[in-house]
Order: structure tokens, then C-alpha cells, then sequence
């Protein structure tokens, strides 16, 4: 068979036909490289020739996890067009913005969405919207078992953007960050290096596609290896703590944010269960509580807690195994394919253990946002990435994140980062998740407010959460006020939404 050049489905379905490229967990389907690779031959003949997709398009998804979802980015490549997965967690007028920003061609959407692109097709004028129901009978499997072949198969450049991947939009507008080959293609070394990513590796998926880490950690590397992706739905702690305590599931490596692990670290089966036969584990998008990191080692797992971005593809840092008891808290070493430095106020490069701004350089950075060249201006200078994340290094050239600068919040003239307090709390046994914001005070400016969700049965009071800070904190570090909620809310990758939380 003839590979097209780029073409790692393609590739592994010549070299190793039979070997298992992916498995839906939802539907029960699994697929072997020849299988996907017919797949993502028939959908990308299908959407060039009957959708009329040309190069430079943008394919949306409107979808739950599945293994469709990897076709899809495939079968965009395979045409020259760009993916453009979406969040389905958000509104139509959420929605509606993103669409008529990215203007795609067509949609391609879950049946238990249908209503919804219905009426975005008609706000946002997209030629063509397909509805796909994992496997059941529909036009997504109608066109794939079409059976048509590429008339103009398309061969994309490194520099060319393979993903549309728009941000929360959380202090603002959505952003399309543009995700390129050549990126995802140094995201693919990077995580092989760092994580024992081989061939025979098999993978779990459970962020969301149409997050970054959903795609990137580690479902593509593993492509490009010609690994396996089992594919979940949703993430399910109860369903996931099962494959990863299980040998005999196979999974080798998984990503998570700090959210996930958490939740099945309060599952009852947790206490006898031991995660010594996974080759690596990865955890970030969020500050690690350290005391969580603790918990997971003393059941096998040495956390490889990583930094990175949506716009740097992924990792920028990742901890070796061989560190991450001794260097608990980091979030390791800057990746081989990247440079990264702290910078002050005025650019200026600061030393070590000095908290700034870090920045990022190399292949893996965004070439800049979709359609936004004033943003681009100041998020990206000379090739460098303004990340807004206050962080540190130390001597040994090993990145300690401090927390996002927009969390920041200072109080009587001291910066508090809301992450350390956070760390604090979570050294309390009753605490089944805490966050902290800074709220207006008059005397202080602002002053710390924490917001805590109790384990069952759990009796923390408000005075003894206050005592314990006080005992591991500086003064103006401990928060004024405390308050119980029920759950905290979350966005889908499992990030608490602090701008979600009551400042009144």
C-alpha cells in the first residue's frame, strides 16, 4: 500500500496491521491499524469528495470521547483540513461565538447533540452537519462504509496547523490556539522521552477531546509509536481506578489533572489497592496538592507531575520518576525540544528560587491565536510565549509553579498564592477538596477566602481549617473566611472555576 507522507495511521497499518491501534470503552469497538486505517481513508475520501471539504478548512465536532473522535483528527489531515473539536459542555451562544469565529464546513456531531448543532447550523450557516452514534447506524458510519478513496490526497507541511484547539474563555472570549504538525510532532518526541512510551505501550484516555490533553497525552504520541488509546467516554473515578489497579487491563500510561486523582483516591477500594505495574503515570494542569502526591506514592505511584499549555501542545516540563519523591511539589526538568526562563515585570531574566513570569520557546509553541493578530502582539515575542504563570526554578534547573497570576491576590502589600494555601488545607484528613480566592477588604485590600468540601462524616470546623493554617502559614497567608460547599465547581477537564465561586 502506498503511505502518504505524515501519515502515521497509515504507516503502522502497513508495518503492523493486526496490532490494536484502539479500543472504545463505551461502545465496546476495537479497532486494529489496518481497521482505522480504512476508517480514515473512507471518512477523508467521504468529506473531500461528497462534503466538498477543501484544503484549509475547519471540520468541527460536537461529540462525548470516542474512538471516532481520533478518526476524525486523522481523516482532517488526510484531507488538509483542520480540526476543530468542541466543547459540548458549553451553551449555543457559546458555542454560536467559537462557530462563526472558526467557520467551519462542516459539522460532525453525537446524536444526543442534534438539536443543538440543528440550531447552530442555522445561526452560523455550516453547509454540512453529520450525525454519528458510536457505532450505531448513521450518516458518520454510512460515509465510512462508502468505501471511496482520496481523488487528491493531500500532503501537509510541518508548518501547517493540524488542530483548532479554542480555550475556556474563562477571563474572556475563546481563543482558537493554533496547533501545527511540526508541534504535534515534537509533543510526540517529547513524551517519549520522558515517559517509556514504546510500541507495546497501551494508553487511557479520559480527559476530554476536545481538551488538549484528551488528544495530546497521550493518545497522538501513541499513535506516532503505534501504540494502543483505550478511549472513556467521560471520566468515571469508579471505571478508571479499576483499569489502573488492574494489571491485567493492560494500561501502561495515563495523564490526569489533579481533580481525577483525587476523586479516586476517596473511593473505598483505594486503601488496599497498588498501581506498582503502570509504567508511568502523569498528573498537571493544575497545583498538585502535595499531600496528595504522597498518598499516590505510598501506593506505587511516583507521579510524573508536568507543566504546559494548550498553546506549547502540551508538556513543557515533566518529573522523572527517579525525582519525583525528592523534588515532591515540581513540576521537573524543561522538555529536550524547548527553552523555558522566568522573567520579571520588564522582561529581564531573574535566578533561580526568584517567582516571575515563565516563558516558553520552541517547535511545540502555537504560531499564534485564530484570527487575533492584536493578541498575538502581546502573548508571543520574538518566539516567545507569555504563559501567565507565576513560577521558579532551582538551582538544579528543576520548575516549581507557583499558580496562575491572574489567581494571585494581594493582600497588605504581600503577594498570596492561592495554590500554597490550597496545599496547606489538603494536609488535613477531612478535606475532600479546597480552593481559595482572594475577596475585597477594606483594611487589607484583599483578603484570603476559602471554599471547602468535607469527606463523608468528616467534622472540620471552620476555627480548627483556621488554626491549621495558622500554624503552617504566614499571617497574612491564612484565609479570613471559610465556607462549606457541597461540591466546587468544575469545568470538563476537572480545573475548579474559581471565577465561578462567590466573592460577595
Amino acid at each position: 500500500m502506498r503511505v502518504p507522507q505524515y501519515d502515521w495511521i497509515a504507516h503502522h497499518a502497513s508495518y503492523a496491521p493486526d496490532s490494536l491501534a484502539q479500543h472504545d470503552l463505551h461502545s465496546g469497538r476495537r479497532f486494529s491499524y489496518r481497521q482505522m486505517h480504512q476508517r480514515v481513508e473512507s471518512l477523508a475520501a467521504w468529506l473531500q469528495t461528497e462534503a466538498g471539504v477543501r484544503q484549509g478548512d475547519r471540520i468541527a465536532a460536537l461529540c462525548h470521547n470516542s474512538t471516532d473522535g481520533n478518526e476524525m483528527l486523522f481523516a482532517a489531515s488526510r484531507c488538509g483540513a483542520i480540526h476543530l473539536p468542541l466543547n459540548w459542555r458549553l451553551t449555543v451562544p457559546e458555542l454560536e461565538f467559537i462557530l462563526k469565529d472558526a467557520e467551519p464546513s462542516v459539522l460532525i456531531c453525537s446524536n444526543e447533540f442534534a438539536d443543538r448543532a440543528l440550531e447552530l447550523q442555522q445561526r452560523c450557516g455550516i453547509a454540512r452537519v453529520v450525525m454519528k452514534g458510536d457505532g450505531d447506524d448513521s450518516p458518520y458510519e454510512a460515509a465510512i462504509a462508502a468505501g471511496l478513496s482520496l481523488a487528491q490526497p493531500v500532503r501537509p507541511e510541518l508548518s501547517d496547523v493540524w488542530v483548532l484547539m479554542y480555550t475556556s474563555g474563562t477571563t474572556g472570549r475563546p481563543k482558537g490556539a493554533q496547533l501545527t504538525y511540526q508541534a504535534h510532532l515534537f509533543n510526540c518526541i517529547n513524551a517519549t522521552m520522558k515517559t517509556q512510551l514504546t510500541s507495546s505501550s497501551t494508553g487511557l484516555t479520559y480527559l476530554p477531546q476536545f481538551h488538549v490533553g484528551g488528544i495530546c497525552l497521550y493518545a497522538i504520541p501513541l499513535f506516532h509509536l503505534g501504540g494502543a488509546v483505550m478511549v472513556m467516554r467521560q471520566f468515571d473515578p469508579q471505571a478508571c481506578f479499576d483499569l489502573l489497579s488492574r494489571p491485567e487491563s493492560g494500561v501502561t500510561h495515563t495523564f490526569g489533572v489533579p481533580t481525577n486523582f483525587l476523586m479516586m483516591s476517596q473511593l473505598p477500594e483505594f486503601e488496599s489497592a497498588r498501581f506498582d505495574h503502570l509504567v508511568s503515570v502523569g498528573i498537571g494542569g493544575a497545583p498538585s496538592p502535595v499531600a496528595l502526591l504522597r498518598r499516590y506514592a505510598e501506593k506505587g505511584v511516583l507521579f510524573q507531575q508536568g507543566w504546559g499549555m494548550t498553546e506549547t501542545c502540551t508538556i513543557g516540563t515533566l518529573l522523572s520518576k527517579a525525582r519525583a519523591l525528592d523534588k515532591i511539589g515540581s513540576s521537573g526538568q524543561q522538555i529536550a525540544h524547548g527553552d523555558l526562563k522566568i522573567v520579571d515585570p520588564q522582561g529581564q531574566t531573574l535566578p533561580a528560587g526568584q517567582v516571575g513570569e515563565l516563558l516558553m520557546k520552541g517547535p511545540t509553541i502555537t504560531p499564534g491565536y485564530w484570527r487575533r493578530p492584536e493578541v498575538n502582539q502581546t502573548a508571543l515575542a520574538d518566539g516567545w510565549l507569555r504563559t501567565g504563570d507565576a513560577a521558579y526554578v532551582d538551582e538544579e534547573g528543576f520548575y516549581f509553579i507557583v499558580d496562575r497570576y491572574k489567581d494571585m491576590y494581594i493582600s497588605g502589600g504581600e503577594n498570596v498564592y492561592p495554590a500554597e494555601v490550597e496545599d496547606v488545607i489538603y494536609q488535613l484528613p477531612g478535606i475532600a477538596e479546597a480552593a481559595v480566592i482572594g475577596v475585597a477588604d477594606e483594611r487589607w485590600g484583599e483578603v484570603g477566602r476559602a471554599f471547602i468540601v468535607l469527606k463523608p462524616d468528616a467534622l472540620l470546623s471552620e476555627d480548627a481549617i483556621v488554626e491549621h493554617c495558622t500554624r503552617n502559614l504566614a499571617r497574612y497567608k491564612v484565609p479570613r473566611s471559610i465556607r462549606f460547599m457541597r461540591e466546587l465547581p468544575h469545568n470538563a477537564t476537572g480545573k475548579v472555576t474559581k471565577h465561578e465561586l462567590p466573592r460577595d
